[in-house]
């Protein structure tokens, strides 16, 4: 008993440092290539077809289906690849994985990346302790990679070793005379056997010792190939626990589409088992009934996955759709992906500036939210809500700073293309708001940093500061409403002047505190360092507030002169 818990513990470790390899890939990778990977796999997947035939090309060549779409999923959640982009390259993936097959039938060779992953370890180190952010990256990849593959590699070996003791799985001889329940039955032992296993190629070399010794049926050897199909795609799964929404519908897809591939294979089980026995005997003449029956499995489970990408590449967007819906956006996992802006340049660049104007309207409804985060932090007392939520306030800073950027170069891009005079002024003054807004972005973090200060400090304010505080935000809140009302209005219906008097106030209403305060220090009401944090939140909020109106500024210049 305690050598199997010893065993079993040893497995749970191989996961921890496939998850944690996963984890420091992904890392690594946002960090060092965003934009050029980001390029490359764009070009590569342009459409659906180059989406199949890069995740062919990449599984053929690792041979291994889990590791591309272990990768493809670290690639979703550094936000590289989109989710329907993903669900090509994991198709592809599907038919790359039958090459490992033939290759397995026929050589008998395979490529072990896990026995790279130690040299791979020493070439990382030195990038790892470089002073370079840009190497740090490189080898913090490096790293990931390696611990990946060899958390893959130790779960293989980890895992109970069925192909060496095939005898244990004798036992299913009793239930081969079942008719379709037996198919059924054997689906799920070849589900069952994957997860455990952890590697697709393993459960087919055991399915080809079980039909070589004539246990089961070429038959019942492929409801276990089918079963492989669905097993394999834990991999996936296991690995996006650890990763973003997108990554884990990248994964789920995976899944559904895998599911949905055996169910219509199984409603066709017989003429489509017969169909390739016949190609197997007649056209390719196998003889041997041993090598037969492993040409035959080889050919089923290639042309099961080709057939299956070839009906399912028409139904992308379906798939995207469910599991977008099975998996709902949670709030506070909102990914960072420019949403209008992908790829390269429009068409024009009249229709560029709309989709990069779509952008700013989002950009700027993002640090609203922020601001609103901001205003729940005040109130949170509990100590893992309140860290919960600030460090989501941490993590919509670093996606403001990035969106700020990357809607920068967008814009700057399209200002290189021929514009027309007016098309230049709007381009200059929506990046002036862009700065803006990412400044409002800044404030939102300093007035969450004072409230953590504050947080932690045995102190609290007044019911007294609390009112004028929340009186503040009010006004703070009012202004930030009022100025994504005035970017995102087209028709110029919305009068400017409110946005310069909630401004007025603002700066009124921190005059007129900014004195009280000095007051109720003097009269003992607060001590000192409560007064600080107190007219930090204050000065915070009318700095935000100017930046509200240099966006406004901005943004009616523009809407001036095109009036």
């Amino acid at each position: 008993m305690e050598y199997s818990f010893y065993d079993f513990l040893k497995l749970l470790g191989s996961l921890a440092l496939f998850l944690y390899g996963m984890k420091i890939m992904s890392e690594g990778l946002q960090k060092f290539a965003g934009d050029r990977l980001r390029k490359i796999l764009t070009v590569m997947t342009t459409n659906r077809v180059t989406g199949v035939l890069t995740g062919v090309l990449i599984t053929a060549l690792i041979q291994s289906s889990s590791a591309t779409t272990v990768m493809v999923v670290s690639f979703v959640n550094a936000g590289l690849l989109t989710l329907s982009q993903s669900i090509g390259v994991i198709m592809g993936a599907n038919i790359g994985t039958t090459v490992t097959a033939w290759i397995i039938s026929a050589l008998g060779f395979k490529v072990d990346i896990a026995a790279m992953a130690l040299p791979l370890l020493a070439v990382g180190v030195p990038l790892l302790f470089s002073g370079k952010s840009n190497r740090k990256s490189i080898g913090e990849f490096i790293f990931g990679f390696s611990f990946l593959f060899m958390g893959l590699s130790l779960l293989k070996t980890n895992a109970p070793d069925l192909s060496k003791n095939p005898e244990m799985l004798s036992f299913v001889q009793n239930y081969t005379d079942m008719g379709f329940g037996s198919v059924m039955l054997f689906v799920l032992i070849g589900t069952i056997l994957t997860m455990i296993v952890q590697a697709s190629a393993a459960t087919m070399a055991i399915t080809l010792i079980m039909c070589a010794n004539g246990w089961i049926s070429f038959e019942l050897g492929a409801a276990l190939v089918l079963g492989e199909n669905i097993g394999t795609t834990i991999t996936a799964n296991l690995a996006a626990l650890t990763a973003n929404t997108q990554a884990r519908r990248a994964a789920l897809a995976h899944l559904v589409f895998n599911v949905f591939g055996v169910i219509w294979v199984l409603c066709l089980f017989k003429p489509f088992t017969m169909g390739v026995s016949w190609f197997v005997e007649d056209i390719m003449k196998t003889p041997d009934p041993a090598v037969a029956v492993s040409f035959k499995l080889s050919a089923f489970h290639t042309t099961f996955n080709i057939c299956n990408v070839l009906i399912l590449i028409w139904f992308v967007k379906l798939i995207e759709k469910t599991v977008c819906k099975i998996i709902p956006q949670r709030e506070q996992d909102e990914e960072y992906r420019l949403r209008f802006i992908t790829g390269g340049m429009l068409s024009t660049a009249e229709l560029s500036i709309l989709q990069a104007r779509k952008e700013i309207n989002l950009f700027a409804e993002r640090t609203h939210r922020m601001f609103g985060m901001v205003r729940d932090l005040l109130h949170t007392t509990n100590e893992n809500d309140f860290n919960k939520l600030f460090s989501r306030v941490e993590k919509y800073e670093n996606i403001s700073d990035s969106m700020e950027v990357e809607i920068a170069n967008y814009l700057n891009q399209v200002s290189e293309g021929r514009l027309s005079s007016e098309s230049k002024l709007q381009i200059r003054s929506m990046l002036r708001e862009v700065t803006e807004i990412e400044s409002i972005g800044d404030s939102c973090y300093n007035l969450a940093r004072t409230i953590n200060r504050k947080h932690r400090s045995e102190m609290d304010f007044t019911q007294k500061q609390y009112d004028h505080i929340e009186q503040m935000f009010k006004l703070t809140d009012d202004a930030l409403s009022q100025m994504i009302a005035l970017v995102e209005d087209e028709h110029h219906t919305i009068d400017v002047n409110k946005s310069f008097n909630i401004e007025h106030e603002i700066n009124n209403y921190r005059n007129q505190l900014k004195n009280q305060n000095v007051l109720d220090v003097n009269n003992k009401e607060y001590d000192y360092q409560m007064g600080v944090h107190y007219m930090d939140i204050i000065t915070e909020c009318e700095k935000l507030g100017d930046y509200v109106v240099n966006v406004v500024e901005a943004g009616s210049n523009v809407k001036e002169k095109k009036a």
